[in-house]
């Protein structure tokens, strides 16, 4: 089974973008800034959009959280392994 939610980057054409896919129905990609999630954002539709604009702004709001707990995550990650 596949995770919720995928990190993806193209850091040699766009190193300020970053990518979120969403892999569970409605699948969609979320196209953002590097350094705001919500500066820039563009989602890329994969499935049907929803039609509920409450449903869409609940599944940025996960989105959002992941890519955060992920950034976080690679910090913490990169920081302990500095230790060694």
């Amino acid at each position: 089974m596949l995770p919720k939610f995928l990190l993806a980057d193209n850091s040699l054409e766009m190193p300020d973008t970053i990518y979120v896919v969403h892999n569970e129905t409605p699948r969609f990609i979320v196209e953002s800034d590097i350094e705001d999630f919500w500066n820039n954002q563009e989602i890329h539709w994969i499935d049907d959009a929803p039609g509920s604009s409450e449903l869409i702004e609940q599944l940025l709001g996960e989105a959002e959280d992941f890519l955060i707990a992920e950034l976080d995550n690679q910090d913490e990650y990169f920081e302990d392994g500095e230790d060694d």
